[in-house]
């Protein structure tokens, strides 16, 4: 049976912007200036969501200064070869983007996804890995080491690892460590399932011997405002589900009803926390008839019998983030509808927690086609995204409050700064 879902009301975003965060993004420029290779860390459930685009900016300035004519330079691959680059005429300017967590995304959409983001972002490098698949590991170190022998005049080169909170930045420069340092190597650098823990620009990290490439970790930023209205509010709670935001300020009921709307949405016909109940049962529509048979099936329940749906939320969130977020990634390309063996009548289908389109014929081929198809249906939603996010830029929607009273004062700060250097002025040419 298909389940039909409507999209949940979502509390407003709220704003979690630490100290060290700001002190970071200040920082930023002046790492930028001894730095040769930016890895942005996204995670693979929200390649769009986990976007940052304060980092954006300061990282387009960063190519621009170093003369990066992002037209004229093709994507790099672990198996390219020294000879088959020229040079930039200036110092190394690279930029990677790496997709972690990919076993957490159904295999079917990545080729897609990456023609996708080579058709709409030709400049930019993307890398799926997993930090417990060594391939995927060694593929990037390969990569990094690559740029590094294309410049053998240089004495080192220095890694900078960028992006939001909790997307598994630490992890992987131990991961990476491990791979280019020969013998056994001890974990450098703490990690943590909380959004946070990061809070300094670690001290360098040796990658590899020869050539020698270093790294920097840095703190994970989130974006000092998330937005108004829907596409704030959601934003926010997908944020809030991979931890990348803090989980105290949601109510968990909510993060469970987008959760099993999105779980609906990749998986109609049977969603992953079908495999929680008993065989033969449906999928849900509502969040507390499903968190109520969660508890019960668990037991977890309080004194008198009555369900503790609280502690069930919070467990399946957990779930999800775990051994549940396999599961959801192995739905198949083609969803049959049961014992007929028929073609289910999709209305809507996704991939990861971003990317959402309509069923139409084209879906229906394999192979080949079935990939074409997904991949135009990848880039409607980076279109969609990519204009959503100018119209907030432009109408305002992006900036709190706070922000706008910031904004105006540093305005009016600057204004009494110039007359009071006009009027000097005049009075010392009198």
């Amino acid at each position: 049976m298909m389940s039909v879902m409507s999209f949940p009301a979502l509390p407003s975003a709220p704003s979690w912007f630490p100290g060290h965060m700001n002190r970071f993004t200040k920082q930023l420029p002046a790492l930028l200036s001894r730095t040769d290779v930016v890895l942005e860390l996204r995670d693979s459930r929200l390649p769009l969501t986990s976007i940052n685009n304060n980092l954006e900016g300061a990282i387009n300035k960063w190519r621009a200064e170093r003369g990066h004519h992002s037209n004229h330079v093709a994507p790099l691959s672990p198996t390219t070869s020294r000879n088959s680059f020229l040079g930039y005429g200036g110092p190394i300017c690279e930029r990677i983007v790496v997709l972690n967590k990919r076993d957490f995304v159904p295999e079917w959409g990545i080729e897609p996804f990456n023609r996708a983001m080579k058709t709409k972002f030709p400049d930019q490098t993307v890398h799926f890995a997993s930090c417990n698949k060594p391939r995927d590991i060694r593929s990037l170190s390969e990569m990094l080491v690559n740029i590094a022998k294309r410049n053998p005049h240089a004495t080192e080169m220095n890694v900078l690892v960028v992006g939001m909170p909790n997307v598994g930045k630490s992890t992987l420069l131990n991961s990476l460590r491990n791979m280019g340092i020969p013998g056994r190597t001890p974990k450098a650098l703490q990690t943590s399932a909380q959004p946070g823990h990061t809070r300094a620009i670690s001290t360098r990290l040796k990658l590899s011997e020869d050539p020698l490439v270093y790294s920097y970790d840095s703190p994970g930023v989130m974006l000092p405002f998330l937005g108004r209205g829907d596409r704030g509010a959601e934003r926010g709670v997908k944020l809030a589900l991979i931890a990348g935001i803090k989980e105290s300020l949601y109510d968990i009921e909510a993060l469970v009803a987008y959760l099993l709307y999105r779980l609906n949405m990749l998986n109609p016909i049977s969603p992953a926390y079908l495999t929680l109940l008993p065989p033969g049962s449906r999928p849900f529509t509502d969040a507390e008839d499903f968190l109520e048979q969660l508890a019960i099936r668990f037991n977890m329940l309080l004194r008198g019998g009555k369900k503790d749906t609280v502690r069930a939320a919070k467990w399946f969130v957990e779930w999800w983030r775990n051994e549940g977020g396999l599961v959801s990634a192995s739905v198949p390309e083609n969803l049959p509808t049961g014992s007929d063996r028929t073609q289910a009548p999709l209305l809507r289908r996704g991939w990861g927690f971003d990317f959402e389109w309509a069923v139409d014929p084209s879906m229906n081929s394999t192979g080949g086609g079935f990939e074409s198809a997904v991949q135009m249906k990848m880039e409607e939603c980076i279109d969609e995204s990519m204009r959503a996010a100018s119209e907030d830029e432009r109408s305002g929607v992006g900036i709190s409050t706070t922000q706008e009273r910031k904004r105006s004062w540093q305005e009016k700060q600057s204004m009494r700064a110039a007359k009071s250097k006009a009027k000097f002025a005049a009075r010392k040419a009198a």
